[in-house]
């Protein structure tokens, strides 16, 4: 068995993570052609995807703190602790030039909340000083942030006979933190570009900068003062700078799998990658760091990600804009779309896929436009997710739980007849007064919402809007040998029409999964719902 490391959860800090001989997956080869290949970069990734780790290895690279790069002997020249100086030597430690230092300068909003623009302008002026203070940087006495950051540029640059590196980490938080209040957003936008638009003023000062953040905002709001960044958020070059890959986990932290084996708790790496595996900027698919790490220290397949940041303001955003949510397996949204998110107007897509709930499957360039199909990226959030958002699509969430528990079984069992039963106690157990207080309710895509949750937050496998050569159905549900293959419809009168499996029966759309490999039975079901009486009122199987 190889020599087990420390995992470095919860730690962002390179130093402490080499200096504590920790796992570490060497990103500094695409560091190294980020610095050869440009000056200004912007990087968007969800949070816990390793973007601080990313920039403390930048900050220490071009600050020439070589020991935390090599490893060995020449690890042990330059004074590192024998007892830790076996760590791997990284690719970064023979191609850069360590006899060259540049002043680096830090901002970071990543601690803390900032509700009121006089809060943030004091949390800003306060990283100015601090940065001034270590690089030995006088500034003039003025409370202007602007004049106060372009000082620090030109003095650093002109102090160190060397050009700036300009790092600022989750350049985004202050906003985010404050859409619910989209007056406060505003200004504490307007306060960041006044930030932000010293760097490309101070060009001739800057060796390198990078921003890094969750979201991805126009350019016409937040970057319009520094449009010379070079986005790379979907640049196949770098589409693993965060985040590992299945090669990471079959090298890096080989170890750790072996010893799960070897202590009788084997993690499949199949049931690993159905789990956390899928999320996409480029070709290769990564899995986000905090799942792998804590999976492999607890040996239990959870929500890890999802669970460190409910997104409670996700949910009641997507309530407000009644999200159909079987759209959660495929939509197709344009780059354009997709970069189109700002205080005044943000489209479900775009929230949707910056904050990790979406990635991209693929992309299709149609002319000159370029178009993305969408979908969640793994087990872990298509479970977690349509559990929040059943629960807020119902009135119990207590009694959902309950139900959810019944519904595995009843799919195990393939009892049509049950699970007829069982969505009928779903929808009866929501008081009428609720329906009429809940606009969430009043959308008609609101019943199949719930019967699409309901199924996808058991992690089962499901395909919305499931293709066939004659047309499309609602949704497909396969688990223990059989497909169940729905067609969802909304009538007005209280009785059903039989429209719904009609349509199925006519169109054929299960004929895909007959035969298929691990289907042993198809069950086509037709569900109608009553607009008036909120209910089931059909419910036709063939």
């Amino acid at each position: 068995m190889s020599a087990r490391r420390k995992l470095p959860i919860g730690i962002q800090t390179f130093a402490k993570i080499r200096g504590e001989g920790c796992y570490y997956v060497d990103k500094t080869p695409l560091i190294a052609r980020l610095v050869e290949q440009g000056s200004f970069y912007f990087l968007s990734r969800p949070r816990r995807f390793g973007k601080s780790l990313l920039i403390d290895t930048i900050a220490e690279a071009f600050a020439g703190q070589r020991a935390l790069f090599e490893g060995g002997e020449a690890a042990v020249a330059l004074g590192v602790d024998p007892a830790v100086a076996n760590r791997p030597r990284l690719f970064l430690a023979e191609h850069w030039d360590w006899g060259r230092r540049h002043p680096v300068i830090r901002l970071s909003f990543a601690g803390g909340v900032h509700h009121d623009p006089a809060g943030l302008h004091r949390a800003i002026v306060d990283q100015i000083d601090r940065n001034a203070e270590q690089l030995g940087v006088e500034l003039p006495p003025t409370d202007d942030v602007a004049l106060r950051f372009d000082h620090l540029l030109q003095r650093a640059a002109n102090g160190w006979n060397a050009q700036a590196v300009v790092l600022v980490d989750e350049y985004d938080k202050p906003i985010l933190d404050n859409l619910e209040a989209p007056e406060v957003a505003r200004a504490m936008r307007e306060g960041l570009r006044n930030l932000y638009s010293v760097i490309k003023g101070r060009d001739a000062d800057v060796r390198f900068a990078m921003l890094t953040g969750v979201s991805k905002f126009s350019k016409v709001s937040i970057f319009s003062g520094l449009n010379n960044l070079n986005d790379i958020t979907l640049d196949d070059r770098y589409g693993t700078l965060c985040g590992y890959t299945e090669e990471d986990l079959d090298t890096v932290f080989a170890p750790e799998f072996e010893a799960a084996a070897a202590e009788g708790q084997r993690l499949d790496r199949a049931e690993v990658r159905r789990w956390y595996n899928g999320y996409a900027w480029g070709p290769t698919p990564v899995y986000n760091p905090f799942d792998v790490l804590l999976l492999l220290d607890k040996r239990q397949y959870r929500a890890h990600w999802f669970e460190t940041g409910t997104p409670t303001f996700l949910v009641q955003w997507l309530q407000r804009k009644g999200f159909f949510t079987p759209r959660l397996e495929q939509l197709w949204a344009s780059e354009a779309l997709l970069s189109a998110f700002d205080v005044d107007g943000i489209e479900p897509e775009a929230m949707l896929w910056q904050t990790g709930y979406l990635t991209i499957r693929r992309s299709v360039l149609k002319a000159a436009r370029r178009e993305y199909e969408l979908s969640v990226p793994n087990l872990e959030v298509r479970a977690a997710l349509n559990e929040h958002l059943l629960h807020a699509w119902h009135p119990n969430p207590a009694q959902v739980s309950v139900l959810t528990s019944a519904l595995y079984d009843i799919l195990v069992s393939g009892d049509a007849a049950a699970l007829k039963a069982h969505f009928q106690r779903l929808f009866a157990s929501i008081p009428h007064d609720w329906y009429r207080a809940n606009p969430i309710a009043q959308y008609e895509g609101y019943f199949a919402s719930v019967c699409y949750s309901h199924l996808a937050s058991l992690g089962v496998e499901i395909i919305a809007e499931d293709v066939s050569n004659e047309g499309q159905c609602d949704l497909t549900v396969k688990h223990a040998g059989t497909a169940w293959v729905f067609e969802f419809k909304v009538v007005d009168g209280d009785q059903g029409t039989g429209e719904a499996l009609r349509q199925l029966q006519t169109k054929d759309y299960a004929a895909k999964h007959r035969g298929a490999p691990g289907v042993e039975r198809v069950i086509e079901v037709g569900v109608e719902f009553s607009r008036s009486k909120r209910q089931i009122v059909g419910w036709d199987v063939r």
